[in-house]
């Protein structure tokens, strides 16, 4: 899956193929017609409400599709922020999830991007990726 460019719509449209469920129960579930629902599969975005209720519907995260982008595409070490003090939650760190890891050591195996390339580009610490390659590498 290219995670740099996420068309939500057809991912959804996926999983409702992978599910078997019917285009009749999506739409009494959101409460919108037929049409709408096909629109949806069209769509670059989806609001989050529905992409929140199209996760429940389809025991999908959606929206760790987009966390995984930002930790291959904005690491937190790279986040600047405008501001110290903020009441929202604060994350630790970033979670690698096995689809990330797989898709690094993917682009070393296939040697399309180098390793210095991968620590330069996606913010991974140099002994993380090591470790990496180290444990789950073939």
């Amino acid at each position: 899956m290219d995670l740099k460019e996420i068309y939500i719509g057809q991912l959804i449209k996926q999983r409702v193929s992978e599910c078997d469920i019917s285009i009749t129960r999506i739409s009494k579930f959101l409460q919108c017609s037929e049409e709408e629902i096909e629109k949806i599969y069209e769509k670059k975005s989806v609001e989050a409400d529905v992409l929140l209720k199209l996760s429940k519907l389809l025991e999908y995260d959606f929206f760790r599709i987009y966390s995984q982008h930002l930790i291959l595409y904005s690491p937190q070490a790279s986040i600047k922020y405008n501001c110290a003090k903020t009441q929202l939650p604060s994350f630790r760190k970033n979670i690698y999830t096995r689809e990330i890891i797989e898709f690094i050591l993917d682009l070393v195996e296939t040697q399309q991007k180098s390793k210095a390339q991968i620590i330069q580009e996606y913010g991974i610490p140099k002994t993380t990726l090591y470790k990496w390659i180290a444990k789950y590498q073939k």
